[in-house]
This record gives structure tokens, sequence and C-alpha cells, in this order.
């Protein structure tokens, strides 16, 4: 009872208010439609930014939510219910277009693989089921972090040591982020080629949660080598992804 624990209770609805939000918020805000104290409202955030569910954004005089609330929903995600809904759409998208599928979530500023799904005679890949690879290098992660307020997008990169190689290919710094995020959202897939692994390249779509941000993402991997079409691809993939944000609940990727 909210009576017996007044101050979790406050907590629990600034950050269920925050994640309903399309961006970061004022505290006035939030105190203004939760009907609390402003004192108070800033004595929590104050608490919640200590502990990395908050950042506070000074330039725009508001807040948005931490890593560690991304971990949080993440860690939701990859119980039952996303891999329980995501594998069989992942199986009719691997079964029809012959190529090695992928279903993954954020988790700070990596991806995880929650479920793997190898086409026959399709090639070796590094990621398997609790896999963690950074999300710049992946289509995957790069699908996510399109649709993200791009201040979020900021505090996950907040320096040029947030960026890391593994083949000496893909992006290395802010700059080329932004520029590659907005691409995606132009074209509406992101790409990845040679980044994870030396000649393999992957097209990823976001997956929508139920006020447009991403949950999860779909990919496909495939030979560099190899002649696919990438339109057609990713348009098959956009509806897998539309049918399982259906089935968790969710509509159409924030801004797509």
């Amino acid at each position: 009872m909210p009576g017996k624990a007044p101050a979790a209770d406050a907590t629990l609805r600034i950050l269920r208010l925050m994640s309903q939000q399309r961006g970061p918020v004022a505290a006035a805000t939030i105190a203004r439609t939760l009907e609390l104290p402003r004192s108070t409202v800033y004595q929590l955030l104050a608490a919640l930014t200590e502990h990395g569910f908050v950042i506070p954004l000074p330039e725009l005089q508001k807040y948005g939510l931490g890593v560690a609330a991304f971990e949080l929903s993440s860690g939701f995600s990859r119980q039952q219910p996303l891999t329980r809904l995501g594998a069989p759409v992942l199986a009719r998208l691997v079964d029809e277009l012959g190529l090695n599928g992928h279903l993954t979530v954020l988790l700070g500023r990596d991806v995880v693989y929650l479920v793997e799904d190898r086409a026959p005679h399709g090639p070796y890949l590094v990621t398997d089921v609790g896999v963690r690879l950074p999300a710049h290098l992946t289509a995957s992660g790069l699908a996510m972090l399109a649709w993200l307020p791009p201040a979020q997008v900021r505090a996950l990169y907040p320096d040029r040591g947030s960026f890391i190689t593994r083949t000496g290919e893909g992006i290395a710094s802010y700059r080329e982020l932004t520029t590659e995020l907005k691409a995606i959202r132009d074209r509406g897939y992101a790409l990845e080629d040679s980044s994870v692994t030396e000649g393999l390249r992957s097209i990823a779509v976001a997956v929508p949660d139920h006020v447009g941000w991403p949950a999860a993402s779909v990919a496909l991997t495939f030979p560099a080598d190899r002649d696919v079409d990438l339109d057609a691809s990713a348009e098959r993939l956009g509806r897998a992804a539309a049918e399982l944000g259906r089935r968790i609940g969710g509509g159409r990727v924030a801004g797509g």
C-alpha cells in the first residue's frame, strides 16, 4: 500500500511515467503530472541518478532513463515472453529467406542475443544465445539505437573510449554514429558489413514496444559475397518486426 511506503510508491510512479514518455522529461512536469511536491521529486531523481536509473540532462533541464533502467527492462525481456513469442516469428523468416536470423535486446552499450536460428548450410557465427556484443558494431544494435532519443544515445556513448572494434571495421566515433543512425531512420533498416566477423553482413529492423520505443530487433546475417536483395529482405524483416511488436503489445517504432 502506498501509505506504508510513500517514497517507494513515488519512485515507481516516476519511473513508470518516464518510461511512457517519448523522450526526456522535466522535473516540474513529473511533479505536476504525479501531483508530488517538487522537492520530493528532486530528491527521488537524485537517488535514481546515483543508482543509474536516471540521467540528468542539464542542457535540456530534463531527465532521461539511464542504463540501469534499460538493463532492468532488458532483464525482463530476456525472460520467457519475448523469447517465446519471437522464436516462431524468426523461424518463419529464416525458413522463407534461407538466411541466419537473430533476435536481440539492448543492454546498455551491448546487444544480447535471445534467439539464434541458423539456416541450413548457413555460415558459422560468433553469436549465440546469451552472447553480448557492442551495439554500435551490430546491425541489431544500430537498429535499436536509431530510435532512441538523441540524449539517451549521447549518454550511452559519452566519449571516444565508448567505441571499441573487433575487426578494425565499424563506427569509431560519436559523429560517425549519429550520421549512421540518421541514415538508418531514413531508409528504415540497419546494415553492418564485417564489423563483427570479416566477410559477413547483417541487416536488422527494430521491434517496437507499447509506446513505440525499440524493445528488440530482428536481424539476418549472410556472407558478404552472397547476392541478397537488401530492400526486399528489409521489407520482410519489417513485417516480422511488426508482427512481434503486435505480439508483445507494441505498435509502430517511434518515428517509423
